[in-house]
């Protein structure tokens, strides 16, 4: 089939600096193209060209006759006198356009308890965006265009939209997408393009066969690419070890994979780090015991009881408004729980990384900032770097060097938020959506850096990827007031979501539902049996190696006490694992 958008020899820049040079490319229907690059090397300028909104300096671009093409920009979407309903369904009654269950659906999961009836301009910036997307997965295009979609959704939005587009796809639909979560790009993409340097290089399959093609053309690159290279090939052990589903794209070469990550170790060594951890926070982070917090007439925690030990790696999941950001802030001191008690470790030095930027004076500069901070630090890993060196790992070289704070993009000054957090050198951190506005350069050196670093982690965060990289136990906050471990992970999570979804809506209608077929259960059954299987084989080995660190120390009775906590918190958890495996089982 015929191409519906075509560039010949596109290139184009602002001022002295040329974002694409002499780029030619095309794409065609059933094309999902995931579009990657770091911050200002041209993702959005490429879609700008290609869907006509700018004119490049030279070259062509065509675009098929009659082919509609659909855009979700990063820019305010619709009129604020406009209603949601007008933007989305052109003002249709609910008994209309909510006849078509596709329709129905994508505003159930997308518009969750929304008003359709409010103007536009009632709405916060997320909320259009939700708006936005909606309205142009709802058109009937040819073509989407998407600039980050899952800015401002939850896990389980994002499943959703992954599972909606697969189903479109099949259907002849045409998809290019800038985003930076990796987990979305690798559930619907089949080629990635990465922008960089004025060039665009083409991938085919998803994100991990996208890495696996990368460090292939790394390997073969000159030196200078040698930092790059590690991180990448450090990435795609990961993605190798991990769950089948990351790396069963027909076009990802196995063999290969495993030839080129021979050797590389596990990201982390997780024992020596919680070894390490111990002797930095002792044996009490946080014990939170019968908390509540309420706002309005809403519970967000009841009677909460929950012990967060040192080097604990913990991910925090929930739909929003759950109350994730403030059982952080309650951790972090910022708020007073309404009962209960909060204990924090003595030694406890915290650093937390809000959603705001707003504690960054945007008169200052980028350098001199820092500086300010800490001329020199000792990383947790025990490397000493200065200011400047750090800030270049962080992207941040030449002008950006001296630049005011508030002519920073949204991600740089992300970046800078948390380049300033590591100097402070925290023993615990709380990350707030940390990935929010970040290039997916930058989150390879922040979880290259977290994969080393010996201390408490608490991330909330709707990047499955991200939070599945670096974090070892999954909490959901489910919005009953608990906090409950996911032994499953993130897939645990979702399936729970949908069986509530599924309980409430039989218990308001009653329909009748075909039952799920007994080969499908039993699949899914091993699938969490095997998840837990293998949390629990390490815990058991936990278990092991703090029994013989105990024999060894039986004249010291302080490291006794410590080790003898670490053991009670490690035979907790190896009950609620067992707990959970028993239910699967049944």
């Amino acid at each position: 089939m015929a191409n519906l958008v075509n560039l010949e020899s596109v290139t184009h820049g602002f001022g002295t600096r040329i974002l694409l040079d002499d780029v030619s490319l095309g794409l065609g229907a059933g094309d999902v193209i995931g579009v990657v690059g770091r911050n200002g090397d041209g993702k959005t300028t490429l879609l700008r060209i290609l869907t006509g909104d700018l004119v490049p300096d030279s070259g062509r671009v065509t675009i098929a006759n009659n082919a509609s093409i659909g855009v979700l920009s990063q820019a305010n979407v619709g009129d604020d006198t406009q209603t949601v309903r007008e933007w989305i369904v052109d003002g249709e009654p609910d008994h209309v356009w909510a006849a078509d269950a596709g329709r129905r659906g994508v505003v159930e999961a997308l518009l969750p308890g929304f008003d359709l009836d409010r103007r536009l301009e009632t709405l916060s910036g997320g909320e259009r965006r939700r708006v936005g997307l909606v309205a142009v997965l709802l058109a009937p295009h040819d073509l989407i265009v998407l600039d980050e979609p899952t800015n401002h959704l939850d896990v389980e939005a994002i499943a959703f939209l992954a599972e909606y587009i697969q189903g479109r796809i099949r259907a002849g639909l045409a998809m290019l997408v800038v985003s930076h979560d990796r987990w979305f790009l690798d559930a619907v993409c089949n080629r990635i393009w990465e922008v960089h340097d004025g060039v665009v290089d083409p991938y085919d399959g998803g994100y991990a066969a996208y890495v696996l093609a990368r460090v292939e053309r790394q390997r073969q690159a000159a030196a200078n690419e040698a930092r790059r290279r590690n991180l990448a090939t450090k990435e795609l052990a990961w993605l190798r070890r991990g769950a089948p589903a990351r790396t069963s794209k027909p076009k990802f070469r196995i063999e290969a994979a495993n030839v080129l990550i021979a050797g590389e170790p596990e990201p982390r060594d997780k024992f020596a780090l919680q070894q390490f951890s111990v002797t930095r926070l002792g044996k009490d982070v946080f014990d939170l015991t019968n908390v509540d917090y309420r706002i309005e007439d809403r519970t967000l925690l009841d009677r909460l009881t929950w012990s967060i030990g040192p080097g604990d790696r913990i991910g925090l999941v929930g739909v929003n408004g759950a109350g994730k950001t403030t059982l952080l802030d309650l951790l972090a001191d910022n708020r007073e729980p309404d009962g209960g008690k909060i204990k924090r470790g003595k030694t406890l030095r915290l650093g937390y990384l809000s959603q705001t930027v707003g504690e960054l004076d945007d008169s200052d500069r980028v350098l001199a900032s820092v500086q300010r901070l800490k001329e020199e630090t000792k990383l947790a890993t025990g490397r000493e770097a200065s200011s400047s060196s750090l800030l270049e790992e962080f992207g941040f070289t030449g002008d950006k060097l001296v630049a005011r704070i508030g002519d920073l993009s949204g991600g740089e000054r992300r970046r800078l938020q948390f380049l300033r957090l590591l100097l402070s050198e925290p023993n615990v951190l709380i990350l707030d959506e940390p990935t929010n506005d970040l290039d997916i350069d930058t989150l390879n050196v922040i979880e290259d850096y977290l994969d080393g670093w010996p201390g408490t982690l608490i991330v909330v965060s709707h990047d499955r990827y991200f939070l599945e990289r670096i974090t070892d136990y999954t909490y959901a906050m489910l919005g009953d007031g608990s906090v409950a471990l996911l032994p499953g992970g993130v897939d645990e999570y979702l399936e729970r979501r949908a069986a509530a979804k599924a309980s409430a809506s039989a218990t308001q209608q009653a329909p009748a539902t075909a039952p799920r077929s007994d080969a499908a259960t039993q699949r899914q059954r091993k699938k969490d049996l095997a998840r837990i299987e293998g949390q629990l084989e390490k815990v058991t080995k936990e278990i092991d190696s703090l029994h013989a660190e105990m024999a060894d120390a039986a004249a010291d009775f302080e490291r006794l006490g410590t080790l003898d906590s670490r053991l009670r918190d490690a035979e907790a958890r190896l009950a609620e694992l067992e707990e959970a495996w028993l239910e699967a089982a049944e």
